[in-house]
């Protein structure tokens, strides 16, 4: 079966000297057509946000896309949405070209954007009336779709409401209703729950499992473990616009290195700390960062005091230690030397 989204070699180069154009935001509506698409040779100083991206999403499955901010998946997302034209390589969306097709695109996505962007003169239904015009839908489907989603959601008491007088999880649930008022074959969430406290988190999480579970093809963006580690099938790790690894997610927890990861935060030089460290029987590996040092061991808490020592020994003086147990995080620290946050 093919795949419901497939990125070849994917990369779009920014130059450093000069501001980004603005682009919509995920999930506004923008004319068909764009601008040309011109692979560019990259130049000395210019940012490359994707650098050669190969993915493939199939049809039914809950993807994520985990990474720090500027790992480069907003763009992955603005590409995928055709809001942004890559430097070169290709991209597609139910077997449609994102850089030749984009009508044929739009029709077959639902956008929920990484902060909320209805129009905030309208109110809540005349959002979703909108939305369904773009789209060609008459008004009598389009207030059914819209009502029937609004009650699916639990925001049907708010269809009258200014989209200001909503809370922050409510116009999420509204950013979510427009996103499938089209019966979209695939959802791309790029950050949704930015900014929700705890619980409107958790309500969200439910939505997305019971689209999911429709059989929903869903692409989720995110820097947080626990939501990526608890929806998605599968995890693409991206980090500078590479990827680093991809699999499921108890299998990239497998892959971390060591049972423990011990982080130290130093003051003094960190590099000859690292080096006295990594002579240290049961170190398997060390990482270093400006006022940190992080040591892989099989040996648990055990090796605390060698490491001090070393620490102390290189002329370190120790702020804090700090535990943890395999995670995504830890590989991801593996894989780069830098936390997810």
């Amino acid at each position: 079966m093919p795949a419901m989204i497939e990125t070849r070699a994917l990369r779009k180069v920014y130059p450093a000297a000069s501001r980004r154009r603005p682009t919509p935001p995920c999930g506004t509506p923008t004319p068909a057509g764009g601008t040309p698409h011109v692979a560019a040779p990259r130049q000395s100083g210019e940012i490359a946000a994707l650098d050669g991206l190969d993915l493939e999403v199939n049809e039914g499955e809950f993807f994520g896309l985990l990474g720090p901010n500027g790992a480069g998946k907003t763009t992955t997302i603005g590409v995928l949405t055709t809001r942004v034209n890559a430097t070169s390589g290709a991209a597609f969306v139910a077997g449609k070209d994102v850089r030749t097709d984009q009508v044929s695109v739009r029709r077959r996505i639902g956008v929920v954007p990484q902060r909320p962007n209805p129009d905030r003169g309208l109110n809540v239904i005349e959002n979703l009336v909108f939305h369904g015009a773009y789209f060609g839908m008459s008004h009598g489907d389009t207030m059914q779709r819209a009502m029937a989603l609004l009650e699916q959601f639990e925001i049907a008491d708010r269809a009258h409401a200014k989209v200001d007088d909503l809370s922050g999880g409510q116009q999420q649930r509204l950013m979510i209703s427009r996103a499938l008022l089209h019966e979209p074959r695939v959802i791309l969430h790029d950050g949704h729950t930015v900014g929700l406290d705890p619980q409107a988190r958790l309500a969200l999480w439910d939505i997305l499992r019971g689209l999911h579970a429709d059989g929903r093809t869903i692409v989720m963006t995110t820097h947080y473990m626990q939501e990526a580690d608890e929806l998605c099938d599968r995890l693409a790790i991206v980090d500078r616009g590479k990827l680093l690894a991809l699999d499921t997610p108890s299998r990239l927890r497998a892959q971390a290195p060591g049972s423990t990861l011990i982080d130290l935060t130093l003051e003094g030089d960190v590099a000859a700390a690292a080096a006295l460290c990594r002579r240290i029987a049961g170190v398997q590996s060390v990482d270093e960062a400006p006022g940190e040092l992080r040591a892989y061991s099989e040996r648990g808490g055990e090796l605390i005091p060698a490491l001090i020592h070393a620490a102390e020994e290189a002329g370190c003086r120790v702020q804090n230690i700090n535990l943890s147990k395999p995670s995504l995080e830890t590989l991801f620290v593996a894989l780069t030397g830098r936390k997810l946050a």
